[in-house]
């Protein structure tokens, strides 16, 4: 099982903050799985318009 942070990027001292986790629970890989988390993330901490959260993975940081 993968478990996958959440973050929001606070606007005042641009740190990023955990709002919580994501965990995939699939045993097998299926192609869309990371897709399948940010769209269970967005569900599960929404957030307003404007703002965007961020995973990061491997170092890399991905917005939606």
């Amino acid at each position: 099982m993968n478990r996958i942070v959440v973050y929001r990027v606070d606007e005042v001292t641009k740190k990023e903050v955990p709002v919580g986790t994501v965990e995939e629970r699939r045993k097998f890989e299926r192609g869309a799985n990371l897709v399948g988390l940010i769209r269970v993330a967005r569900k599960t901490f929404p957030v307003f318009p404007r703002k965007s959260l961020y995973i990061n993975l491997s170092g890399g940081r991905i917005a939606f």
